[in-house]
């Protein structure tokens, strides 16, 4: 793998990530204020979120780092 797909393989696995994490802890306001949304949290912490995204996107890219390595798993088309 080279450098350009290992970026955008990781790019990708975070965003699916991120938005896995994203309902985690999302609480609605009891009474929320006139003219907010009320579907919207009261505390998002979407820097934690964003931490904890990207613990978790490097530990998924690194496990598929090494099983696409080992050649357990191939992307290349035989014969090319």
């Amino acid at each position: 793998m080279g450098p350009v797909s290992a970026v955008v393989t990781y790019v990708v696995l975070w965003w699916i990530v991120f938005f896995m994490v994203l309902p985690w802890g999302a609480r609605l306001p009891d009474n929320p204020e006139p003219g907010h949304e009320v579907g919207a949290p009261e505390k998002p912490r979407i820097w934690t979120k964003v931490g904890v995204t990207t613990v978790i996107a490097a530990i998924v890219f690194g496990i598929f780092w090494v099983v696409q390595d080992a050649g357990w798993i191939s992307f290349r088309v035989p014969g090319s």
